[in-house]
């Protein structure tokens, strides 16, 4: 991706070296010698999330030292963003301490993509430009409606992104109910809002973790004789067995941005490119 976001800029990556010590620390230099007053730091926090985050904290550090002012951070994925409440006693705020943590080294600005809570916003004491990847979504469905096309959220949180999507292409929406187990992640469909029988259906959530609350939807419409499931996510970390679980549940396409990854190949995985996205955003803040 970053190579990608440089050419829509007309610059290029620098050079830096990352390796480990003995003891598995990670070490950090970097080596391009043509480094001006700012610069960009793009880096999703994914697996191995916890050394995405020490590589790019050490790297916003060596720049600092090398005399860069002013650093732009680019994070596609934040990484801990689903921790995003203390959900038992005894848990703490996860992603307002990465949040912190990121922040160690001056940054100027910071971009994402599609948070998975909005209140992760207050979390930073810089200003954070949380890009939308809906467009992309769009432009790629566009074609592919039907007389029968109808998008579906697939829990409460994905509401408002199903609705505003739906309005984009001119279908109905639809809205599920379900309930997760905090304990085993398990998630039960309990009720849809109006019959799907024949539709073909978009479902538009924001990210793909282990892929259980998209199977349980997948299961529940197979069930309600739909025609057709795709399945629209910004984020896909792929989790290990999370894309053959979703497959083997019936859907029929995977649409997903390269905000991790990708990490798999397969013939139901269509993976978008966020990069014009974000040289956009980068174009306009440095302006």
């Amino acid at each position: 991706m970053a190579e990608k976001v440089a050419r829509e800029l007309g610059g290029s990556v620098g050079k830096m070296e990352v390796s480990k010590f003995i003891n598995n620390e990670v070490r950090l230099r970097v080596t391009e010698t043509s480094i001006g007053s700012s610069t960009v730091i793009l880096q999703s926090i994914a697996d191995p999330t916890d050394t995405s985050i020490i590589e790019f904290c050490f790297l916003a550090d060596a720049l600092t030292r090398l005399g860069v002012r002013d650093i732009l951070a680019v994070v596609p994925w934040l990484g801990y963003s689903k921790q995003d409440k203390v959900f038992r006693p005894g848990e703490p705020l996860s992603v307002k301490v990465v949040a912190k943590m990121l922040q160690v080294a001056p940054i100027k600005h910071l971009i994402t993509l599609d948070l998975h809570n909005l209140a992760i916003l207050g979390f930073f004491d810089i200003p954070v430009t949380n890009l939308s990847a809906q467009q992309l979504f769009v432009d790629y469905f566009r074609t592919q409606v039907t007389k029968n096309t109808i998008v579906i959220a697939p829990d409460a949180g994905a509401i408002k992104s199903a609705t505003s999507f739906a309005s984009l292409l001119d279908v109905p929406v639809v809205y599920m109910d379900k309930k997760r187990d905090l304990t085993t992640g398990k998630v039960h469909v309990m009720g849809i809002s109006r019959p799907v029988d024949e539709a073909d259906v978009i479902i538009i959530d924001d990210m793909i973790v282990t892929g259980n609350t998209l199977v349980s939807t997948c299961e529940f419409l197979k069930k309600q004789h739909v025609t057709s499931i795709r399945v629209a996510a910004t984020h896909h970390l792929y989790v290990p067995g999370a894309q053959k679980a979703l497959e083997a549940s019936g859907v029929d396409e995977i649409v997903v941005t390269d905000t991790i990854g990708p990490r798999e190949k397969s013939e139901k995985l269509t993976v978008l490119t966020s990069a014009n996205l974000i040289a956009e955003a980068i174009r306009k803040l440095t302006a």
